[in-house]
């Protein structure tokens, strides 16, 4: 069992790998903001599977106050690129 959660610890290490090149090298920013969701979900696993390996329990904690801000960001960005003010 403990095996296979680093494999797939180490699998999604190498995504979040993935993700940051596509936020950095991304043709436009939606490709970009969509990395950045989709590194953000992938941290939120890597906490889970650190949690279950570790049987620290308030490491889920960290990940879910991450999956907040990272969709918190991801609106304030979206509501930028549309041009609109924050408050509407």
């Amino acid at each position: 069992m403990n095996m296979i959660l680093q494999i797939l610890l180490y699998a999604q290490i190498a995504l979040c790998f993935c993700c940051l090149y596509r936020v950095v090298r991304g043709p436009t920013i939606a490709d970009r903001m969509v990395g950045i969701d989709i590194f953000g979900i992938l941290v939120v696993g890597i906490c889970v599977i650190i949690a279950i390996i570790t049987d620290r329990m308030f490491i889920i904690d960290i990940g879910i106050a991450w999956i907040i801000l990272s969709f918190i960001g991801t609106l304030t960005l979206a509501k930028y690129l549309s041009k609109k003010k924050l408050n509407e």
